[in-house]
């Protein structure tokens, strides 16, 4: 659905991307993740032709954003940070002004425009003025106004930017739903917005893609070995930690054990395994067999956050060792 191949854009002398290659499936939630600075709003333009690239190839829907510019637009619904809105308007007057200017015809505009405000639930606010709604209902026109041509691509840049909680879990949970009818590009400076909400992830830094995968094959990637966190309960009475744990460093694979709670009955660690090594059922076989209860056994990933501060940070790190050479 979206192809970029070795994407470059250069002012004078600063190079914004760098030679970014990545591919997104039709249908997913992708992430795009950067520190300011890192090169994604370039990248997010380009994608969305108000851009073109110095180098590279990028296609969205088959269409090149070079050569087809307008065949990319008709196939892109883009809600920026501040959604584009006009205050003396109401919704459904400002939704039919839109699909007019997005070439919908005129027989169809009505159909269109009751359908996104079905999707993006703005029936109670329909015949409201943009100027008296919240900020969460705000962000649910724009997006609305971005589905409004059924776009096969959906780029959002900050879409809870600004919300309470309770907005921030109904603008994630009508992501979702989007998804599998359209593939969804998800800029966002909030790391937990995209580990429940994205099926991928794309990290760019100082304008060089850092990695493209999923959030757990990052932590396997990053971490190379297993590790879980266990909680044990005495059969009868007390518990001893200390016995606990030598017993689990005892487990073949265990590369080292964390103790992370105890309250004389309940002990809890962090077990890691040795690189390659598998060692949940092991781990499960040695608790039962020394008479203890398992309450807990479940791997341990990297927090999001955690993955992007050290993958840009390893990148930070190789560009100054570079300079130094």
């Amino acid at each position: 659905m979206i192809k970029v191949d070795g994407l470059t854009k250069r002012y004078a002398r600063t190079v914004a991307v760098d030679d970014i290659s990545f591919f997104v499936d039709k249908g997913r939630i992708v992430g795009f993740l950067g520190p300011n600075g890192a090169g994604k709003t370039t990248t997010m333009r380009i994608l969305t032709c108000f851009l073109p690239p110095t180098a590279g190839q990028v296609e969205v829907a088959g269409f090149d954003v070079l050569k087809q510019p307008l065949e990319v637009k008709k196939r892109i619904g883009y809600l920026p940070e501040s959604p584009p809105l006009y205050p003396e308007m109401e919704v459904v007057e400002y939704l039919t002004f839109v699909a007019r200017l997005k070439g919908i015809p005129r027989s169809a505009v009505r159909q269109r425009v009751d359908e996104a405000i079905e999707k993006c639930a703005l029936g109670d606010v329909r015949k409201t003025l943009q100027s008296k709604l919240s900020k969460g209902y705000r962000q649910r026109v724009g997006l609305a106004q971005a589905l409004l041509h059924n776009p096969d691509v959906l780029i959002l840049d900050e879409p809870t930017a600004g919300l309470d909680p309770k907005q921030i879990i109904e603008t994630r949970q009508l992501i979702k739903q989007l998804a599998g009818e359209h593939t969804i590009i998800l800029s966002t400076h909030i790391l937990p917005e995209v580990e429940q909400t994205c099926q991928q992830v794309i990290i760019i830094n100082k304008g060089k893609l850092v990695a493209t995968d999923s959030v757990d094959n990052l932590t396997h990637r990053l971490r190379g070995s297993e590790a879980v966190a266990v909680e044990v309960e005495g059969r009868d009475g007390a518990l001893d930690p200390a016995q606990v744990r030598k017993r689990l460093e005892q487990v073949p694979g265990v590369s080292r054990v964390l103790d992370r709670a105890s309250d004389g009955r309940r002990a809890s660690f962090e077990v890691e395994s040795l690189e390659g090594k598998a060692i949940r059922a092991e781990i499960a076989r040695a608790v039962v067999e020394a008479g203890w209860n398992l309450l807990e056994l479940r791997p341990v990933a990297f927090s999001l956050e955690e993955i992007f501060l050290q993958l840009t940070a390893s990148e930070d790190e190789e560009t100054a060792g570079g300079g130094e050479k």
